[in-house]
């Protein structure tokens, strides 16, 4: 029976174990610990997550199974480093098309937005809390 009358005679919402076995079986999936793997389980996650198809059941937890694996090793391989507080106050300001005069009434003065900007000076909690209402973002960007 081909994937696609299997998709119809499900409709997409029942667990077919053997299908899932057979799915298992083709794809093998384990801990990704290399790059190769990682992108032949992308690739595998964007053939299922093809438009105009719809899963079923036991390829949707197939796709699960593979998001879970590709985050877990992005997670331990690219893990960002958290941006210094004035690092992210920097960015935001670039990424909202702002200048220094425009953060005085977060700061107060136009020397004040200048220390925190080249680091002589550390964001304070009131600081913090206005930056973030400013922006919309948690305060523990700024920390």
């Amino acid at each position: 029976m081909t994937v696609t009358a299997q998709r119809r005679k499900s409709g997409g919402r029942r667990f077919d174990t053997r299908e899932y076995r057979r799915l298992l079986i083709r794809s093998l999936p384990k801990v990704i610990e290399t790059e190769e793997e990682n992108e032949a389980c992308i690739r595998l996650l964007e053939k299922l997550d093809a438009p105009n198809e719809q899963l079923t059941a036991a390829e949707k937890k197939l796709a699960e199974l593979l998001t879970l694996l590709i985050e877990d090793f992005e997670e331990r391989h690219y893990k960002l480093k958290p941006a210094a507080p004035q690092e992210a106050v920097s960015e935001l300001m670039r990424a909202n098309g702002l200048k220094q005069k425009d953060l005085v009434e977060v700061f107060g003065t136009p020397s004040i937005v200048s220390e925190v900007l080249s680091g002589n000076r550390a964001l304070s909690k009131k600081h913090i809390r206005r930056l973030s209402d400013r922006f919309h973002v948690s305060p523990e960007v700024f920390l």
